[in-house]
């Protein structure tokens, strides 16, 4: 998985996810808007109207002094802890 940041400042941040499609762009983004100080979370992938863009781009706006970046990662933290819990579930009803 490759990142880039396109836009950061205190209380936003953008970066483009390559390789990713909807389904992990979904994830990540309730995962997010599940945190207290995210008050949006969201992606673009449609290229028409981003400018000939192909990869998806996450944006990312925080209250509270909150840092976009640690909540991307408390985020990630989130959907590993998920996918591990359904696996392990998932395991033991097989």
């Amino acid at each position: 998985m490759e990142l880039r940041v396109t836009e950061s400042t205190d209380n936003e941040l953008s970066i483009e996810i390559a390789g990713e499609d909807h389904t992990f762009m979904n994830v990540l983004k309730g995962a997010l808007l599940e945190h207290d100080d995210v008050s949006a979370a969201t992606y673009d992938v449609n290229p028409e109207q981003s400018g000939g863009q192909t990869e998806p781009i996450l944006t990312i706006k925080t209250e509270g002094g909150a840092d976009p970046l640690e909540c991307l990662e408390e985020a990630a933290v989130t959907v590993r802890e998920k996918a591990t819990s359904f696996r392990d579930a998932f395991e033991a009803a097989a």
